[in-house]
């Protein structure tokens, strides 16, 4: 996620780019065609109402894009809220021997969940820009390592015969779950709270699952590519057309306005292409690039929370934004 107030004018074009210089050489070797005498121009009527269609679509695409990005941030402000309700029922529901020892127990249990939930999401999928990752000259130097860290994060908080017990796992966070929602059952069973507490964290643990599956929704769904792949045809349609059109802004006569034509035209084929590239890199919240979620930074908060409550040791800082990103 960029948490300054603005994208820079550079950082953006670099991005957005190759459009624009591609949408140049070919509306320049228009224009020349036409002042070689060649009449190419094309009435900007029918080239416009192309245009203005595909800003419709457009805008149509890049709001449902952003409902995505949007839904998968409520998702996980969602998790923080009902994980400090985990951690604040932890706290006072267990009660008896051992209780400080259980408390931790279960809560670095739960932030072994959060950390494996977030390396499945950062996990790649073909639709998405995984060689598009944070990188380069603008973005932070490094990157999580999502596909080796996992076992080595887990260690941290789960015991290391319950961390090989999930490498045999297709779905290492639903099986965290299941342990916790074991061991819950074990410590009601023992008489470490009543059952109508225990209730009452079978129902954190739900919505633990239902947060879980949304995410997995949107990770595991991709965007209708139909509809992604619509707005990229027709951008290309419309901008196959319109330095034809622009010719008839530009008279020949005029050669100077002859030589702004391809820069015009090149101009509005990169602000179409800017705005699919806009509503495309929005489709994928969790892919690990420069504009999603920031669930790493998101989990790390809930950590810091969860630690507290239970006076540990060595508790990490918040993450901060590097270069302007957050992970």
């Amino acid at each position: 996620m960029y948490t300054k107030r603005n994208y820079s004018f550079w950082m953006m074009f670099k991005w957005s780019k190759t459009p624009f210089f591609m949408g140049l050489i070919y509306s320049a070797t228009i224009g020349f065609i036409q002042y070689q005498g060649f009449d190419l121009a094309l009435p900007w009527e029918p080239v416009s109402i192309i245009g203005i269609a595909l800003a419709f679509y457009l805008g149509f695409k890049n709001n449902s894009s952003y409902d995505r990005l949007w839904e998968a941030r409520k998702i996980w402000g969602g998790l923080v809220n009902d994980s400090r309700s985990l951690g604040a029922a932890i706290m006072s529901f267990v009660q008896g021997k051992n209780k400080a020892a259980i408390q931790k127990e279960l809560i670095y249990r739960h932030i072994a969940w959060l950390t494996a939930l977030r390396h499945q999401l950062r996990l790649s999928k073909e639709w998405e820009h995984s060689e598009l990752r944070i990188k380069g000259k603008y973005f932070p130097v490094a990157s999580e390592d999502y596909h080796n860290k996992l076992n080595k994060e887990l260690g941290l908080f789960l015991s290391p015969a319950e961390v090989a017990v999930y490498d045999e796992k297709t779905n290492t966070a639903t099986q965290i779950l299941v342990t916790q929602t074991k061991r819950l059952q074990e410590l009601k069973d023992q008489n470490y709270f009543d059952n109508f507490r225990h209730m009452e964290f079978y129902q954190l643990i739900r919505s633990f699952y239902d947060g879980q599956g949304k995410a997995e929704r949107i990770k595991n769904f991709p965007f209708p590519r139909q509809y992604a792949s619509t707005a990229l045809w027709l951008n290309f349609t419309f901008c196959l057309f319109l330095p034809f059109g622009m010719l008839g802004f530009f008279p020949a006569v005029d050669i100077w306005l002859l030589c702004l034509c391809p820069f015009m035209s090149a101009l509005l084929i990169w602000i179409y292409f800017l705005m699919e590239k806009i509503g495309d890199y929005s489709e994928n919240p969790f892919e690990g690039s420069f504009n999603d979620v920031p669930i790493t930074s998101i989990a790390r908060a809930i950590e810091i929370d969860l630690r507290e409550m239970i006076d540990d040791t060595d508790i990490p800082a918040p993450l901060s934004s590097e270069k302007g990103f957050l992970l």
